[in-house]
């Protein structure tokens, strides 16, 4: 278990029973390096061991922090030195995705201890001061997380108390965090300073789009208020013509801004906190910045993204980008660029502008709120008439790309026009639409990223990076998904208390397959829907507690 917003775990190790004391030999073996490094990267300054009474540190040059290490409990403690090289460890996973596997481990000795039935003993390993190491006892540490956890259980809405959404409360913990190089989302010396979600687990920093995807699930549904109020502050913070920032490069206090949708997901975001908290107070602060938002989406702003003057749709693209959520890329190939006018770009679109309104018009700014409901409607309007792709009887996926057509590839982008607040789509077509979606794309884990049968559908996401990213949105299933297309079911048949709950029943049974008590990234197209990606992602774990959570209202 860790300790809380400290670089410190502990390993707990306890003799539940037998006839005599066992001793247990502990040899740390380590390899100092970035996360993001590959195992084999090779090791810089040697492994230094020093050691004071009990107190043990290893370091490798001025790079690193140092790691502290100390046992609590059991009889007999010592350590012995014996420097050793554990060459050739092999990493299974590494290998199944194509990258270097083998690494290089050293070992500069090995605790050992004994311990009677009954006893217990705990390995501390920690990057803090030992003054910090030393002040709360692991067991006064486990008491402490275990008292933290049923709080954070006890402050969610009342569907996420128990069973299946309080493991995922305890889930939607990990991911909010305090980047340290980042500009607070207040003046300094005010509030609880930058808050941020990470994408996911292993390899994911903070992105703009995940982290407003998830932030219903992850802080409102949690009963989180003032952290989800902080999230939407930090980012307002690094809007740059009309853009929030894609993701934040790690160790790098500026973000980057290739990116669609995250700006329109800003105001979906918003809009849940406000119905949540109603905090007039923070729409008051942000409600310029969303006004020039619209603006330079409107005039036009980084990236080709733009309103056509034409049809008053939103359409985006620029030669080497993906710029929309179906973002994979492999050196210069993209895999998915959906340049042009994509659909749920448009269906975010119309949804903010009409936010955006209704913002205005509570705070008696009817002009340029008249102003904003134009542009609504005129998007709507296009959006019905060019959009619907008859022979299928669902929506093109992208229309007037670079070579001036559309794409019928039946993708979930489109339930958006159903599952947002304002529904861009006309009523009488949700039914087609969804049926579409669920006979093609629905699976127990969620939906499909394109439907089998098309010529680059790809029923497996596994290998090397190319064959990966290659299936990443051509088939495979994506977790988070379920959500929306839940929202979209209900406004069709909100009589219909049974589906969401079978829409849901899958994840129960994948909480203990990847990352115990957490959600997968992705899964393969096929059964059985082994899953693949990162392990812990944000915006599955956010968007099935969300559900859960409503659901069992």
């Amino acid at each position: 278990y860790f300790a809380y917003q400290h670089n410190t775990v502990f390993v707990r190790y306890r003799l539940t029973k037998g006839a005599a004391p066992v001793r247990l030999k502990l040899k740390p073996a380590v390899h100092f390096r970035g996360h993001d490094d590959h195992v084999g990267t090779p090791r810089g300054a040697p492994v230094a061991l020093t050691a004071v009474d009990d107190r043990y540190e290893l370091s490798c040059g001025d790079t690193f922090p140092v790691l502290k290490l100390s046992l609590d409990g059991g009889t007999n403690v010592g350590f012995t030195v014996r420097g050793e090289r554990v060459p050739d460890v092999v990493y299974r996973v590494e290998e199944s995705r194509g990258y270097e596997f083998r690494g290089v481990l050293s070992a500069p000795g090995f605790f050992r201890l004994d311990l009677a039935p009954g006893q217990e003993a705990t390995l501390v390993c920690s990057t803090e001061p030992w003054e910090q190491v030393r002040a709360v006892s692991p067991a006064e540490a486990l008491s402490a997380e275990l008292a933290r956890r049923r709080q954070l259980v006890e402050q969610a809405a009342p569907g996420a108390r128990t069973g299946f959404a309080a493991e995922l409360v305890l889930a939607a913990d990990q991911f909010i965090f305090t980047p340290v190089a980042r500009v607070a989302g207040d003046a300094p010396g005010h509030g609880e300073g930058p808050r941020s979600i990470i994408a996911g687990y292993h390899w994911f920093t903070d992105w703009g789009r995940d982290t407003m995807i998830s932030l219903e699930g992850l802080t409102l549904t949690t009963g989180r208020h003032a952290e989800a109020r902080h999230i939407l502050l930090t980012f307002a913070q690094h809007i740059k013509d009309g853009l929030i920032p894609n993701l934040f490069p790690e160790r790098n206090r500026e973000g980057l801004y290739h990116t669609a949708d995250a700006t329109l997901w800003f105001f979906h975001a918003l809009n849940r906190y406000l119905r949540t908290t109603e905090d007039r107070g923070t729409l008051r602060r942000l409600l310029p910045q969303l006004r020039d938002i619209v603006g330079h989406h409107v005039r036009g702003t980084r990236f080709g993204i733009g309103v056509d003057p034409v049809d008053g749709l939103l359409s985006q693209g620029a030669e080497g980008y993906q710029l929309t959520w179906m973002d994979a890329k492999v050196g210069d190939w993209v895999v998915t660029p959906r340049r042009g006018k994509a659909v749920e770009i448009n269906a975010l679109w119309y949804n903010a502008l009409r936010l955006l309104e209704q913002w205005l018009h509570e705070e008696g700014e009817k002009t340029v709120a008249d102003v904003v409901a134009r542009h609504a409607a005129r998007c709507r309007e296009s959006f019905n008439r060019r959009f619907w792709y008859e022979p299928g009887e669902h929506l093109y996926d992208v229309i007037d790309g670079p070579d001036g057509g559309a794409d019928p590839a039946l993708r979930p982008n489109q339930v958006f026009a159903i599952a947002l607040d304002h529904p861009v789509l006309d009523r009488e077509r949700w039914r087609p639409v969804l049926n579409a979606v669920r006979e093609q794309l629905l699976t127990p884990v969620g939906l499909r990223s394109l439907a089998p049968g098309h010529p680059d559908y790809k029923p497996q996401y596994f290998g090397d990076l190319r064959a990966r990213d290659a299936a990443y949105h051509q088939g495979t299933v994506w977790g988070w998904l379920v959500g929306p297309f839940t929202d979209a079911w209900l406004k069709v048949h909100p009589d219909d208390r049974a589906a969401p709950h079978e829409f849901l029943a899958g994840f129960r049974r994948h909480l203990g397959e990847a990352c115990v008590g957490s959600i997968s990234e992705v899964f393969d197209a096929e059964p059985p829907h082994t899953p693949r990606g990162c392990v812990a992602q944000a915006w599955s774990v956010a968007e099935v507690l969300r559900r859960l959570a409503q659901t069992d209202d």
